[in-house]
């Protein structure tokens, strides 16, 4: 082969190999950042770009991606059944004490975005290993402000917003240029040898609020019962009361309208009197006996003994 056709395979793999180092693809998740000579110079967008072989490097970054850390486990194998280990140093991330001088196993996720490539990458030497430390700090911090009741049960969640508020604010401070999604508590227990113990406590917490509950419940029940009740007693002696009322004032209308006619005319107002008494009072007889009052010596032949008997 003579020289020249060998020089000019030479250039041609050289320009391939120029060209093939030339053009870069980013992906439509990720921002490429160019290096000259190992300095920041610019970023490049998703899509198709060229660089300068050998003076101009890039790196990838994930930017629209969720990214995860795991504290106090290790996902082994994710799939529709996933499957945990727990290692030693694992172990040593989720041993925390609590405010109350009591130790609780803590195992969280921290699920994080990269929010300015730039900062993430030149900020730091190694903004991943630090943000992993802020972490465990921020969640000794806040799982130390609290009892192990409040960090097992009732004030998880509180702490998981507090700690991931303060992470945040930590990022922001340093200038690590990350964005913090969630922070959530994937499992919080006590040791395993105060486990049983513990387990009896909250069983006897949950026991007690399922009373107070049944108490409430039938308290509820009750006192709208007995108020409905009440009123409704109220009600009726408040009728009764006006009902006596206006009977009182009627009757005392009516007497003084009779002594107003009884005033003007006693004699005729006493026999009407009499006469509408004695009407009230007939009917109600039995049997009814009539005789002049003049007459004598008739009441023994009346036989009113036997009247007298019935």
């Amino acid at each position: 082969m003579k020289p020249r056709t060998i020089k000019l395979i030479v250039i041609a793999i050289v320009a391939i190999i120029v060209l093939a180092g030339s053009f870069y693809q980013i992906n439509p998740e990720e921002v490429g950042v160019i290096l000259q000579f190992g300095k920041y110079a610019r970023m490049s967008n998703p899509g198709l770009h060229l660089k300068i072989p050998g003076v101009e490097e890039l790196i990838k970054v994930p930017v629209e991606r969720q990214l995860k850390l795991e504290f106090g486990f290790r996902t082994t194998s994710a799939g529709i059944r996933t499957e945990y280990a727990v290692t030693r140093e694992s172990l040593e991330e989720a041993q925390m004490l609590t405010g109350d001088l009591n130790v609780a196993i803590v195992e969280w996720i921290v699920q994080y975005k990269i929010k300015d490539p730039y900062n993430y990458l030149f900020k730091l030497r190694d903004a991943e290993a630090t943000f992993q430390f802020m972490n465990e700090a921020v969640v000794r911090k806040y799982v130390g402000d609290n009892s192990v009741d409040e960090v097992i049960t009732v004030g998880r969640a509180r702490i998981a917003i507090e700690a991931k508020e303060e992470l945040q604010r930590l990022c922001d401070l340093y200038e690590i240029g990350l964005e913090v999604n969630q922070l959530i508590f994937q499992d919080v227990n006590p040791p395993d040898p105060v486990k049983p113990s513990f387990n009896e406590v909250n069983e006897s917490v949950q026991e007690k609020e399922t009373k107070i509950n049944q108490a409430w419940s039938e308290y509820n029940q009750e006192i709208p019962k007995a108020e409905g009740e009440a009123k409704q007693m109220i009600q009726a002696a408040e009728g009764y009361a006006m009902e006596r009322i206006n009977n009182a004032q009627g009757d005392a209308t009516r007497f003084r309208a009779i002594y107003r006619e009884y005033s003007r005319a006693p004699l005729v107002t006493r026999k009407r009197l009499y006469l509408e008494a004695i009407a009230e009072i007939l009917p109600k007889v039995y049997k009814k006996i009539i005789v002049d009052e003049k007459l004598q010596n008739i009441v023994p032949l009346l036989n009113l003994g036997e009247e007298v008997k019935k």
